[in-house]
């Protein structure tokens, strides 16, 4: 039998995940215009890249990453549908305060997510609620039609997709050495450590 040892899809996830965010964000607090490379980065990096790396997490055995990359990505694609569908006639511009409700959906199952990260890295866990912060931030801001909010919610961004650029390099650069080059928090470190100190 060959190596049937699989690589670790998260990297990719969290990197289609991470820079998209960033990008959005950028828009967010008012450097950059919505405009074709956001949405490009939508669909093929934050979304068909993500929904990917869930399908590999499958293979993996592993349900929460299964369910995070393949639902965020799948965020990215119905991101992008809701932007785009209005300019073929498709549909009509989204109502502002319903795009708050479908943001604030999407906190709820984040907060959610957050739950189930609470054994896994320190930084996993740091991405999860800083976007629950990010997508609440969001929310209000179109419920509220505040304009303020929303960039605060793009400063919030930066941050959460930097986390997850910085998680994904951590996996790849530390796996690569066999040590510890991006430290991420990861509890199994911690408890390897104290299983061989009590030895």
């Amino acid at each position: 039998m060959g190596n049937t040892s699989l690589a670790n899809p998260a990297p990719l996830g969290l990197m289609g995940f991470g820079m998209t965010t960033i990008l959005l964000n950028l828009h967010n607090i008012g450097l950059f215009p919505l405009d074709g490379i956001i949405l490009a980065m939508g669909i093929f990096y934050g979304g068909i890249a993500q929904i990917f790396a869930g399908l590999l997490e499958y293979k993996k055995g592993n349900t929460f990453g299964l369910t995070a990359f393949t639902s965020y990505g799948s965020f990215w694609l119905t991101l992008v549908a809701i932007l785009l569908l209005p300019k073929f006639g498709l549909a009509d511009a989204a109502n502002g305060h319903f795009l708050g409700v479908y943001l604030g959906v999407w906190g709820v199952f984040t907060l959610f997510m957050f739950f189930g990260t609470l054994q896994g890295a320190r930084v996993l866990q740091f991405v999860f609620l800083s976007l629950t912060v990010l997508f609440a931030l969001l929310a209000a801001g179109h419920l509220l039609d505040n304009e303020g909010i929303v960039r605060v919610a793009g400063w919030i961004g930066l941050v959460c997709g930097a986390s997850a650029i910085y998680l994904a390099m951590g996996e790849v650069l530390n796996e690569q050495y066999g040590r510890t080059v991006l430290p991420i928090g990861e509890r199994r470190e911690a408890t390897t450590a104290a299983v061989n100190a009590l030895a």
